[in-house]
């Protein structure tokens, strides 16, 4: 996998040409590359990801109150979750239009003809979140046993988990890095149903800015691509990867460097910000050949995150129940489903499709969860649905399970 990654970032590097005092036409390849992401028209900087930003703080303050039963509610994080009633401490988040439910299922490839699907999507999110506020907490000082939700043991850490011995809040937390994050990244901005919609090649050609702004929509749709992933206020703007897990982020950017660090798939994220520089200064430069090798770099590495940590904690969880730690066991386990459930939204850059099909994740789920759930699962099945992700993405289990 380590040589996949490099010889992506090679392949853009041999399209960089630094002669700046030639005029960029669309398809010239006359793209110059910044070291780090810094984009300026008139000495002043076009890139913005502040609805990305916003939206990552909100999923942050969310997190942080889904197991405090003391003082959260199934009201307050709902509220939070489609940002109403003002139910964030930070106040300029209250103040803001947007929401993280709103962005959930919401792609254009994907869910623009496909509401039905969007609204079970939402509607699974919520229901992670009224569990854990209603049968998770009833039982939160009782001891969890196959059929009755509450408190598990890992170590000297307290889990809480509902019947089937499901840790909703890593349900809903893994999930959302699929069903909010990668959908919007590979499904939505980076797709070319929002970067070539209407007008926007011609206004790129033309630089035809947005009103009262300095960039063109389809300069902005990128950048908007690149805040999802990088928007974290604990991130560097400019140069993210130099805080590789080192960030406060919880989310994508923090399962990208967790990813890396395994040597198997290490320059992933390399690979990754280079393909969003070499893309984006390929929209500066009207070339939108080299723009789309960029997206099929993009697709396949955050597709590539998803279905590593799936397999990893599935088979971290195997492990944990082959030494009667069910615990540490259903802990990974409950990581491991919120990752199955976020393949159903990769994107295969071949296909434009999930690398895996929706039907398939939803038995994958299914499997998991049939009679007691957890309690029951066995070694066969954790192997079985491991084998077919690493297969359906071409690395092996063993690759992601270090």
């Amino acid at each position: 996998m380590r040589k996949i990654f490099l010889s992506a970032i090679i392949g853009s590097l041999t399209l960089l040409s630094c002669t700046s005092d030639d005029t960029p036409k669309p398809g010239d390849n006359n793209i110059e590359t910044p070291v780090n992401y810094t984009f300026e028209r008139d000495n002043s900087s076009t890139v913005d990801y502040n609805g990305q930003t916003t939206r990552l703080q909100m999923s942050a303050e969310l997190f942080s109150n889904f197991t405090d039963f003391d003082n959260a509610s199934e009201e307050l994080l709902l509220n939070m979750f489609s940002n109403e009633n003002s139910p964030f401490e930070n106040a300029s988040l209250n103040e803001s239009s947007k929401s993280v439910k709103s962005k959930v299922a919401a792609s254009s490839l994907y869910f623009s003809a496909n509401t039905v699907e969007s609204s079970e999507i939402k509607n699974d999110f919520d229901s992670y979140i009224s569990g854990q506020f209603t049968t998770v907490k009833e039982n939160k000082d009782v001891l969890a046993e196959a059929g009755v939700s509450g408190q598990i043991a890992q170590g000297s850490s307290v889990r809480y988990v509902n019947e089937k011995g499901l840790e909703l809040n890593q349900a809903f937390a893994k999930g959302l890095i699929g069903g909010f994050l990668a959908d919007q990244i590979l499904n939505n901005y980076l797709s070319k149903l929002v970067l070539d919609e209407a007008d926007n090649r011609s206004n790129n050609d033309a630089k035809v800015l947005e009103e009262g702004e300095l960039y063109t929509t389809m300069e902005h749709k990128w950048d908007e691509a690149y805040g999802y992933l990088y928007g974290d206020p604990s991130i560097p703007t400019a140069n993210p990867n130099s805080k590789l897990n080192e960030s406060d982020d919880r989310l994508l950017f923090n399962y990208l460097g967790q990813v890396d660090a395994n040597e198997n798939f290490a320059g992933l994220a390399e690979s990754t910000f280079e393909a969003f520089k070499t893309g984006r200064a390929a929209i500066v430069a009207g070339d939108y050949q080299t723009r789309d090798e960029q997206v099929a770099i993009i697709q396949e590495n955050i597709s590539t995150v998803i279905a590593v940590r799936a397999v990893h904690y599935l088979q971290g969880g195997k492990s944990a129940l082959a030494e009667d730690n069910k615990g540490a066991a259903f802990h990974e386990l409950s990581e491991g489903f919120g990752f199955i459930y976020s393949l159903r939204f990769t994107n295969n850059p071949g296909t434009d499709m999930p690398y895996i099909s929706k039907e398939k994740v939803a038995m994958y789920k299914e499997q998991l969860l049939e009679g007691n759930g957890f309690w029951d699962v066995t070694p066969e099945t954790l192997d079985s649905i491991s084998e077919e992700i690493a297969g359906a993405f071409g690395f092996s289990v063993a690759d992601a399970a270090e």
